[in-house]
């Protein structure tokens, strides 16, 4: 296997036990995973980590294959659900998601290698190599867990001084937790949208306006990433249930003061699951 696809798929195990203590990706997962699994359906995650997503499937499934490269965390998974019930419904393989094929048809696949702006992780490659593999097995299409991802980036002043050291470097932020270090410039603006269970490009690229709504200096860009888990029936209230990536703070290479009414031009071009480095946003202005 060459770098570049094992690059996301081996995220440290620590990181993994920091997923767990993620109270909003866990019950959004729970509930997605409640509303699409249904009794006696078949379920195969990839890249399962420590095999939670499984656990929930199981809940509710006849049989779950759960996928991992990761050897370490292969037998960590084991562990951790030979405590939990429903283990016995759950077939751990150690195994590439890039190569896996289910021995049968599958109702409903997870697939959690999900990172701000689709980034470092393998999301979009996995499931589009998954889906060729799967059609020239089987017939009909599985239901996709995530269900679709929505992109976006918002123009921000933020403060990159730490104690008088000035660092503008690319930041990471809680994206439900209003980050004082960021003075909003303008509203997010959508830039890639997709449906996993249909077909899709392997890139992210936009070129677009952005709008100025308070006066400040524009200093980088914050990317958001909404991740679509299910559309709920209209009987529940709710449209989805979703789930965010931490927001992403890009430092821009000059900073420019702007005020309301200016608009900046913004371009990027990277490849999903490429390093954070291939992030590199053009922006000119103001217009």
């Amino acid at each position: 296997m060459n770098d570049t696809r094992e690059l996301g798929q081996f995220i440290p195990l620590h990181y993994h036990y920091e997923m767990l203590y993620d109270k909003a990706r866990m019950t959004a997962f729970r509930a997605a995973i409640n509303q699409v699994v249904k009794p006696g359906d078949t379920v195969l995650e990839l890249g399962s980590g420590t095999g939670v997503l499984s656990f929930f499937a199981a809940e509710k499934a006849r049989k779950v294959y759960a996928v991992e490269l990761n050897l370490d965390l292969v037998d960590e998974s084991r562990r951790l659900l030979r405590l939990n019930p429903h283990g016995d419904k759950i077939e751990l393989i150690h195994g590439d998601a890039f190569e896996y094929v289910p021995p049968q048809p599958v109702d409903v696949v997870i697939c959690e290698m999900l990172h701000v702006g689709l980034l470092r992780e393998k999301q979009l490659a996995v499931i589009d190599a998954f889906k060729s593999r799967y059609e020239q097995h089987f017939e009909g299409r599985p239901v996709f867990i995530p269900a679709a991802v929505v992109q976006a980036v918002q123009p921000v002043q933020h403060n990159f001084l730490f104690e008088s050291f000035y660092a503008p470097l690319i930041m990471f932020q809680h994206p439900y937790i209003v980050d004082p270090r960021t003075t909003e410039l303008g509203e997010p603006v959508v830039y890639h949208q997709l449906l996993y269970g249909y077909p899709y490009g392997l890139s992210c690229q936009w070129s677009g306006i952005v709008s100025i709504l308070e006066e400040g200096t524009l200093n980088a860009l914050r990317f958001i990433t909404k991740n679509i888990l299910v559309l709920m029936p209209e009987n529940t209230g709710e449209p989805e249930c979703s789930w965010y990536n931490q927001f992403l703070i890009v430092p821009l290479e000059q900073e420019m003061p702007v005020k309301p009414a200016d608009t900046i031009a913004v371009s990027f071009n990277y490849p999903a699951g490429a390093p954070l480095s291939a992030l590199s946003p053009v922006v000119t202005g103001p217009l």
